[in-house]
């Protein structure tokens, strides 16, 4: 039996299911590159089996390699403040080692944060965790603002498998209030696809903005940015095989994971 088509208008949501599913299945692995212990709960029948139907084994690679990179990335770089952008079922606030003294803020949907918070409702965080209900595309600086955060001192924010699917302009809008919200010193991690990759077909009509200069756009908002591709070879954890052209070799579809530090 196929797994229905989510709507369109839920497929970020449902997506962040999946990737909860995909998550889980990393986990499973002897190898894996992460435990994460939550997500097969969090992710659903529905999302695993579509999951097993419809994504390939590079798909599965990417994803444990991106948030293996990201992980790596949030523990090398320590301050007290960590923001979670359209954080879906992400449980780094339960799974990684941090400790009362990080406070970290989750932003997404109010119904995914609702979903997921009486899933993990009987769990103890690492960390003081804040979840917060907002829509990423209207004013939300206030309410990060209310729930304590100090703009003052450095932070340290992941905007992961959220960009590619925001207009252009609701892309630069959500950069911008980032980094006005950013001290001198915090750090960045986002991931983007390509202007080409807008036509990938497993996501094509859902992705709607592309980026082929990762290090120049936020360049223009004061962050000193180094991009990489998954297949490089620092960053595929001997597990994403496919392996892209070097950069200035035009007419490919690429995914890129960037680093940032706030000028």
């Amino acid at each position: 039996m196929t797994t229905p088509e989510p709507a369109s208008d839920e497929f970020v949501p449902f997506t962040a299911r999946l990737m909860a599913a995909m998550r889980a299945q990393e986990t499973n692995r002897p190898d894996r590159l992460f435990s994460d212990p939550f997500a097969a709960m969090l992710a659903g029948e529905e999302a695993v089996a579509m999951m097993r139907q419809r994504l390939s084994d590079n798909d599965l690679a990417y994803v444990a390699v991106r948030t293996r990179f990201f992980d790596d990335f949030l523990l090398s770089s320590p301050a007290g403040q960590v923001v979670l952008l359209a954080a879906g079922m992400d449980t780094r606030a339960f799974r990684l080692p941090w400790n009362r003294t990080v406070t970290c803020y989750e932003l997404d949907q109010p119904a995914v944060l609702n979903y997921k918070n009486a899933l993990l409702s009987e769990m103890t965080p690492t960390c003081q965790r804040h979840t917060i209900g907002a829509d990423l595309t209207q004013p939300w600086m206030p309410l990060l603002l209310d729930r304590g955060y100090r703009p003052e001192s450095p932070s340290i924010w992941l905007i992961e498998g959220l960009l590619m699917y925001l207009s252009d302009l609701d892309m630069r809008k959500l950069l911008h209030t980032v980094s006005d919200l950013a001290a001198p010193g915090s750090r960045l991690g986002l991931d983007v696809v390509n202007s080409l990759s807008l036509d990938y077909a497993p996501y094509k009509g859902y992705f709607r903005s592309g980026v082929d200069e990762p290090e120049s756009l936020l360049a223009e908002y004061g962050w000193d940015a180094v991009a990489v591709q998954p297949g490089d070879e620092a960053v595929n954890y001997s597990r994403y095989q496919q392996q892209f052209p070097p950069r200035d070799v035009p007419g490919v579809q690429r995914a890129f994971l960037v680093t940032a530090e706030r000028r």
